[in-house]
């Protein structure tokens, strides 16, 4: 199957980038603020402006960058406003209501700067069928509005940069891979790449949560160069029928900035070697416990589905190159949480 992938890619063109952009183009993340303050200054004014606002953070994640030759931290968080006008959304759709925010070093001046995982972005891919779509669009513009009021807070230049990968929101609401290589997904929307891990009873809901969380807890973080073991970022018990995980580990960090910089050429230098840095708000990746027809359900991530989402400005040569990598994070998710 692998092979015939990379030849269907050869054929396509190798190296080509992502489709060309029209004006209505939507990136799936976006840049707030380029700071004139240090990375610490800026991080420090950003938790402060958050702790002011209305939004609820939930976890903070200092990223390894390869070689340490950046800086960067990840802030998930919630807004209230943005959880209560989504409440009547099937529980599977709670990815969408998680916000995330980084703060990052980009250039040989190491300049820092603050982005979001564009909520509007996510809302399409997640509601494409809700009756509610419109009201939730304007939800999650809400949600991308909040974010950018505390980002202001930090001195510097304000923006609204849509970052790469940028999509239609036709696109978007039909997201099942890019290209020819949505073969990769298996040509599977967010719903179908949401993949079981475990089910139980609906009663046993409380009792899943804890167990999910106590074998992620028991695993053993391996380094860079090996899968095992998952740092548990934030546990969010978003509803009665919802809990969000958000993982990482180095692993998984090393291979997302490393992919999305090996081909780019625009603003990588000796000095700034992994402009993929602005994708670290890809980060965490999910695990869901969530009740769902009368069952309750552990899901995870088809990681294929879920790098194209993120990653499809890497190019093709940058997912040929790594055609093991969405599997072996598969398999380890899969088993620290069913062993």
């Amino acid at each position: 199957m692998k092979q015939v992938v990379v030849i269907a890619m050869v054929v396509l063109g190798l190296g080509l980038a992502s489709p060309a952009q029209s004006a209505d183009s939507i990136g799936i993340f976006e840049t707030v603020l380029e700071s004139s303050e240090s990375f610490t200054a800026t991080t420090a004014t950003l938790e402060s402006a958050i702790a002011g606002s209305d939004l609820q953070l939930h976890g903070v994640h200092d990223v390894r960058v390869p070689d340490n030759m950046h800086q960067a931290r990840v802030y998930v968080l919630t807004s209230p406003q943005y959880l209560a006008a989504a409440t009547a959304e099937p529980p599977r759709t709670v990815s969408a209501q998680v916000l995330r925010v980084a703060v990052y070093t980009m250039g040989d001046e190491q300049k820092s700067f603050v982005n979001m995982a564009n909520p509007v972005a996510h809302a399409m891919v997640f509601y494409a069928e809700s009756p509610n779509y419109d009201a939730l669009i304007a939800a999650a513009k809400g949600a991308a509005d909040q974010i950018r009021s505390v980002a202001k807070a930090v001195p510097g230049n304000a923006v609204t940069r849509q970052l790469e990968p940028m999509r239609s929101e036709r696109k978007y609401r039909k997201f099942n891979g890019d290209g020819p290589a949505k073969m990769m997904a298996r040509f599977r929307n967010w719903e179908k790449s949401q993949l079981l891990i475990s089910e139980d009873e609906a009663d046993n809901f409380d009792a899943v949560v804890d167990s999910v969380a106590a074998a992620l807890a028991a695993g053993t973080v391996a380094g860079a160069e090996e899968t095992q073991g998952w740092e548990v970022i934030t546990q969010i018990p978003l509803r009665d029928d919802a809990v969000y995980f958000g993982l990482t580990n180095p692993f998984i960090e090393d291979r997302m900035v490393r992919i999305n910089s090996r081909f780019r050429k625009d603003g990588k230098t000796e000095l700034s070697p992994y402009p993929g840095v602005d994708h670290v708000t890809a980060l965490p990746t999910e695990v869901l416990v969530v009740k769902d027809g009368g069952r309750t359900k552990v899901l995870h991530y088809g990681q294929m589905w879920r790098m194209q989402l993120y990653f499809w400005d890497s190019g093709y040569r940058a997912f040929t190159a790594n055609m093991g990598v969405p599997g072996d994070i598969v398999d380890s998710i899969e088993e620290a949480i069913a062993q």
